[in-house]
């Protein structure tokens, strides 16, 4: 299609968050941008080269993930720039924030220009570097942030190894401060974890695996916050597991702190009682806790204590996860799976559509600086449409990833995203199963030329 063709998703229930906007109505795109949106039928079709009929799908503000692992440079066997984009896209996203532990790792501009310029040459979707907090993440010394912002990183963290000296953090939040950009906390206390490899509880104990206290996580949330407030620093506290965490969380809202967070699809729907089959595919760090601290994490996205939801996508070679469950790698994939996950909790009432769209698009462009986010006239058409009702089974052949590391292999999944547009550029998805394309696509869109 023409780079800048005029579109009119018509139809759709449009839910925009940053214009408290849940309604019927139409949209127009032309020359990359949104340039109306407005009650059904008052947009006329010949102002658009394509139309596209959206009736019962949901169209809202590009998905924003702003926590993955691309792997990309270094562990191309894992995953790539654009096998990663590919499945991001497949799955709604339309702009990523990829961490920083590559080989070599994002400490320096080199590297944050090469991810940038490798995504522009290859990526499905937007690509935003996250920069190293330190250098190698060994937690000994600041990496090259002022160099890497420059270059493009959109905030720093040494994600997978936390930082353990407070001093160290304390200049990584000064500094963050200054470029305007916020750190990212892997908060485990990396000593209280030890070699644990699920939640500690009775549990573990009975399966025989070492634990992972929930106060490792408490404590480094403490601390985190507490820099914060030293500091004055935006602190975004990654993949929130335990209820314990929360409490402090919570608080530090309260206190008017620039502290946020995040939660994944897995800790908000899967608990410990999942690791009894010792699949490694349920191995990750944070570990799965107990269903009250699920609990807990779904009453803290509706309530807004925590802020957004991020796949932590990190994809690991079969050799890394087809081994004993204490020596196997922590991380799943989950770009494509994402978008069904967590419209369980719209289904069950936990999420509004407009509370799930802010968690799953606004806020991460807010914590990010991006201009996205938003379905606001003038703005670039990053457009996400999401068939709420389609029932699909999630099979090994539909990954998109060069791994295959989930648990939800094989699950029946209610939901998908059927197509986006980036920079106003249409890419329709083949909602899985694959089969039944034709069939989904017959009364979601027709193209009509324009009568211009």
């Amino acid at each position: 299609m023409s780079e800048f063709m005029s579109i009119l998703i018509q139809g759709g229930l449009i839910i925009d968050p940053s214009q408290d906007y849940c309604q019927e109505g139409d949209l127009l795109i032309e020359e990359g941008k949104i340039l109306a949106l407005d009650r059904p039928g008052q947009i006329p079709c010949t102002r658009a080269s394509q139309v596209i009929q959206a009736q019962g799908k949901w169209v809202v503000p590009g998905l924003i993930d702003a926590h993955v692992h691309l792997r990309e440079p270094g562990l191309e066997y894992k995953e790539t720039i654009a096998t990663g984009t590919r499945a991001a896209r497949a799955g709604g996203f339309t702009s990523v924030a990829c961490m920083a532990n590559t080989q070599p790792v994002n400490d320096n501009a080199y590297v944050t220009a090469f991810i940038r310029e490798k995504a522009k040459a290859t990526a499905s979707c937007r690509v935003f570097p996250v920069g190293a907090v330190t250098k190698g993440l060994k937690g000994e010394e600041l990496a090259e942030i002022g160099g890497m912002i420059e270059a493009g990183a959109q905030a720093i963290s040494d994600d997978g190894m936390p930082v353990m000296n407070s001093y160290l953090m304390r200049k990584a939040m000064d500094y963050a401060k200054a470029f305007g950009v916020a750190v990212i906390s892997h908060a485990e206390d990396a000593n209280l974890v030890g070699q644990g490899v699920m939640n500690e509880s009775a549990l573990s104990n009975e399966l025989g695996l070492r634990g992972n206290p929930a106060a490792a996580e408490e404590i480094l949330v403490a601390r985190e916050i507490a820099l914060c407030r030293l500091t004055g620093a935006r602190v975004h506290l990654a993949h929130i597991s335990s209820k314990v965490a929360l409490e402090h969380i919570v608080r530090a809202k309260e206190a008017g702190l620039p502290v946020t967070a995040e939660a994944s699809p897995h800790h908000l729907i899967l608990t410990e009682e999942t690791l009894r089959s010792f699949q490694t595919n349920f191995k990750m760090a944070p570990p799965l806790r107990t269903e009250e601290d699920v609990e807990a994490l779904q009453k803290a996205v509706s309530e807004k204590w925590i802020d957004l939801i991020a796949t932590d996508h990190a994809p690991h070679g079969i050799t890394e996860k087809a081994v004993e469950f204490d020596q196997a790698a922590f991380g799943i994939i989950g770009l494509q799976t994402a978008v069904p996950l967590t419209l369980k909790l719209v289904e069950q009432g936990i999420l509004s559509p407009l509370r799930w769209v802010e968690c799953l698009s606004m806020n991460p462009a807010r914590l990010l600086n991006l201009p996205y986010g938003t379905l606001q006239k003038g703005r670039e058409a990053d457009i996400t449409l999401i068939h709420p009702e389609w029932e699909w089974k999630f099979t090994a052949d539909q990954i998109l990833s060069k791994s295959q590391n989930t648990p939800f292999l094989d699950w029946n999944l209610k939901g998908a995203a059927i197509a986006t547009l980036v920079g106003g550029k249409l890419l329709d998805h083949s909602p899985p199963p694959r089969r039944n394309h034709s069939e989904l696509l017959r009364g979601f869109y027709s193209v009509e030329t324009s009568k211009r």
